[in-house]
């Protein structure tokens, strides 16, 4: 006997059928018109209300996340969130998850709130043509200005170090002048912080004006001081305190992000900032520079990867996780531990190593040598050591003689061929055999699993060796090629049994210590990642193993610590946060921060997989094999001769230095940036033939993900010279991106150009990235991204390819807009994975922090 089912079929006429809900006919209506969107993007007839998005429909998040896009433009319809998606993957516990029914099947029980209507944003501040252009030619005029004074400057001081007599004499004159020129870097961007702007204050100003302009050029020296490659010392936390910082003592900052309003950064007394934070104290937002407080209390943690927004805080032993952010207004209760982004309560304890003695004392006799370390060792040997190379060489000597100078000129290109080669494979070989064998010296005084105090013989080895192993030449060099297996084991990776796939690891990893990583068998890992296997407190670290289990797959942009709780076959996706707490998850994919979990994969992104056994992967990889060797080469000559350029035009600055003196000095630094900057946009069009990108749906083994490859290999670091400044968008453009008219970059990163378009007046924030492509497993998939005008890009926010935002549109800090997602003109969107969130935009209106101890804790 059958059955009968309590469902009946209902459909329209071109509709495909879904069975109806016994719920009621509000109930059986969602859930029609749920799959009738949906049964257009999965290309299917008949969709059961019981089947799973995934396993059963065979979808995945771009097309869920089209899904969710298509729900919003038609009315009447609840908004779901991918979060939603995953955690109700069926068409009937989306619907009844998002419009609960009462018993009776006729109206909601508890009538669900109204969908969020997001208020009217602040219209974003257009932007006045002249004061663009003018503030344009001020930044250039800034820049020659610098240069020619640097170079005078120089100049002068080569002169007066070569009239010393003998090593000796070089040595100490080389001491002198290297002290002063040190010390001089140093108070410079102080006193001219305190003479432009005296004390920060909260408050907003627009970019390109006179207030902009004094921000911009206090910004610009503050990154330009040497003081920068401190961090991580206590002469930094001193450092911020002359700029007007708030800061306690025993306070360990260990991350490059340089704030630039100091006067509203409070620190209390033992608090612990890791690497690869922002914590600005300002920020850009709809064509505005908005400056607030950041606030932390006594005895805090920031974790890896994280962004503080302005008017936030973190009260006294208050701790905020790995991978996460505060937005702006939120305020962590002292003692309490948050994570995720926006961040919201947790168990998990980030301080996992004990306290050890590291007082005052300490600290300051650790600052004061490493002052002296500067001053009587790296900075003489440095001017001295150039000095005696320069003379030491006859391509150069000669040309410093006066009296055969000009006997040497038809010998440039050989001259500047010997030495380019000389210097540029030197570095690498040297490089090498340094990365090899020092490291591996050092480890032997630093052993994993012991608790040192920081600023000691242990901390400096440890700080040393990481230094040399996080050369990020090499994994340009050896990424997404079969070869980077080679290399990460050699600098003390233990990766097991590996199962060579050609991408095995991007070009960008970084890590605590090489010597103990280990990353299973079969795994990939796409760039971004750092794994920190190194703990920290305010007194105290301590080296630990970070494992990663076989057969995963991390994506881009991930913090993987010691301790991650995930063990085999897992997706770890873009910017997840890593638990640290619950059971070791296997056979999942996790999403987000916090994290959820996800399917591993689906049937559409495994279409590939065929490609990856037997004999055939052999072929393909063999193919590959060949192409990134000789994508290799490609880079080493590109950047050989950009070395080799750069030598030709210094050897001719130093012909006609006896002639125009210091000024060819000033022109050579002005000019060698312009130089470098046409001669990479050269590089990379050339290597696309002028011809902008498609996308891509493909293996890692055809030919068209092999050009992504090699186009990754083409350096952009001389675009952080342009942040902030009228000239990054025109590189941009020079560079393929359709983009609109005065875009204000402070340093927003683009990874495949030409399929990237932005609109006018743009915001983009430091730390942001706009990624046209996404790998997992053995696919590869790029698609188009489209600003519209006048976005909102927040700090270190993550957009994925396939992505639409509408005219006015905000996308908050540390955000991950997903692939495939549509965002409305003027919302605001926010979080990881983002969502509609009207409250996150930020406008001046919102609320100030709570106050915490901080504030006079930083003085205790």
């Amino acid at each position: 006997m059958v059955e009968q089912s309590s469902e009946v079929p209902i459909s329209g006429p071109d509709e495909p059928a879904v069975t109806m809900s016994d719920k009621g006919p509000a109930r059986a209506e969602t859930e029609r018109k749920f799959a009738a969107a949906l049964a257009e993007l999965v290309e299917v007839d008949h969709i059961p209300a019981d089947s799973h998005f995934f396993t059963d429909l065979g979808a995945n998040s771009l097309v869920m996340a089209q899904f969710c896009a298509r729900l919003r433009k038609i009315p009447d319809l609840p908004s779901p969130s991918i979060r939603d998606i995953y955690r109700h993957p069926t068409i009937r516990g989306l619907a009844e998850a998002l419009a609960p029914v009462s018993p009776n099947g006729d109206t909601p029980a508890d009538p669900a709130p109204a969908p969020a209507v997001s208020p009217a944003p602040a219209p974003a501040t257009r932007v006045n043509p002249l004061h663009h252009h003018v503030c344009g030619a001020f930044q250039l005029l800034v820049f020659l200005v610098y240069s020619l004074f640097y170079g005078y400057i120089a100049a002068g001081g080569y002169e007066w170090i070569s009239e010393g007599s003998g090593p000796g004499g070089v040595y100490l004159r080389s001491l002198l002048f290297g002290s002063v020129a040190f010390l001089t870097l140093c108070t410079f961007p102080v006193l001219a912080k305190w003479v432009l702007v005296g004390r920060w204050k909260p408050g907003e100003f627009p970019v390109w004006g006179l207030a902009y302009v004094r921000f911009w050029l206090v910004k610009v020296l503050l990154h330009a001081n040497p003081m920068v490659f401190l961090v991580g010392t206590p002469l930094y936390v001193l450092y911020l305190r002359a700029l007007g910082a708030r800061i306690g003592n025993g306070v360990t900052i260990l991350s490059r992000s340089v704030p630039v309003c100091t006067d509203l950064l409070t620190i209390g007394a033992g608090t612990v900032i890791r690497k690869e934070s922002f914590f600005l104290c300002y920020r850009a937002y709809a064509g505005r520079i908005q400056t607030g407080r950041v606030t932390l209390g006594r005895n805090a943690f920031v974790g890896e990867k994280t962004v503080l927004d302005i008017d936030t805080s973190l009260g006294d032993d208050a701790q905020l996780g790995h991978s996460s952010a505060l937005h702006r207004g939120q305020a962590v209760p002292d003692g309490e531990r948050w994570h995720g982004s926006p961040a919201e309560p947790t168990e998990v304890d980030h301080v996992r190593v004990p306290p050890a003695r590291c007082g005052t004392a300490r600290r300051a006799c650790y600052g004061t040598l490493t002052l002296l370390q500067l001053l009587f060792v790296y900075i003489p040997i440095a001017l001295g050591g150039v000095y005696m190379v320069f003379t030491g060489l006859p391509a150069i000597g000669k040309r410093l003689d006066p009296q055969t100078a000009s006997l040497s000129r038809p010998e440039l290109i050989p001259d500047a061929l010997a030495v380019s080669l000389v210097v540029f494979f030197g570095f690498v070989g040297a490089g090498l055999a340094a990365l090899y064998t020092v490291p591996r010296l050092l480890r032997v005084l630093v052993r994993p699993d012991r608790v040192y105090p920081l600023y000691g013989l242990q901390y400096t080895l440890h700080r040393t060796a990481a230094r040399i192993t996080n050369i990020k030449f090499f994994t340009w060099l050896f990424g997404d090629s079969s070869y980077i297996v080679y290399y990460l084991r050699r600098l003390g990776y233990d990766l097991s049994r590996v199962e060579q796939t050609g991408s095995n690891f991007g070009t960008e990893v970084q890590h605590e210590t090489p010597f103990l990583v280990t990353v299973g068998t079969g795994t990939m890992v796409a760039d971004g990642l750092s794994l920190a296997n190194a703990e920290y407190s305010s007194t105290s670290f301590r080296l630990s193993r970070a494992a990663i289990g076989p057969r995963n797959f991390l994506g881009n942009n991930i913090a993987y610590p010691a301790g991650g709780r995930t063990g085999e076959n897992c997706l770890l996706a873009t910017k997840v946060l890593v638990p640290l707490d619950g059971e070791i998850r296997t056979n999942v994919g996790l999403l987000g921060s916090p994290c959820f979990e996800i399917p591993r994969s689906v049937e559409r992104d495994a279409r590939f997989d065929h490609l990856r056994t037997g004999e055939e992967l052999r072929r393909h990889l063999s193919a590959k094999n060949r192409y990134n060797l000789l994508s290799m080469a490609w880079m080493l000559f590109a950047r050989w001769l950009h070395v080799f350029l750069l030598t030709l035009f210094a050897l001719v600055s130093v012909e006609l230095y006896g002639v125009v003196g210091h000024v060819v000095i000033a022109l050579y630094l002005a000019l060698t940036l312009l130089l470098s900057t046409a001669y990479y946009v050269l590089v990379e069009r050339c290597m696309t033939a002028f011809r902008p990108l498609r996308p891509q749906l493909c293996s890692i083994y055809d030919r068209n993900f092999w050009l992504h490859e090699r186009l990754w290999k083409v350096p952009v670091q001389y675009l952080n010279v342009f942040n902030g400044t009228p000239f990054k968008a025109l590189v941009w453009r020079l560079l393929g991106v359709r983009m609109g008219k005065r875009v204000f970059d402070d340093g927003c990163f683009i990874t495949e150009r030409t399929l990237a378009a932005i609109g006018d007046e743009c915001t983009l924030n430091a730390g942001s990235k706009i990624q046209c492509h996404s790998q997992e497993d053995g696919t590869f998939k790029s698609d188009g991204i489209t600003l519209g005008a006048r976005c909102t890009l927040g700090v270190a926010a993550h957009v994925h390819y396939g992505v639409t935002m509408g005219d006015g549109a905000v996308l908050a800090p540390d955000s991950f807009l997903m692939k495939g997602e549509e965002i409305p003109p003027g919302a605001r969107w926010g979080g990881n994975p983002a969502v509609d969130m009207p409250e996150t935009g930020g406008g001046p209106s919102a609320p100030a922090p709570k106050t915490t101890g901080a504030a006079t804790a930083a003085t205790r």
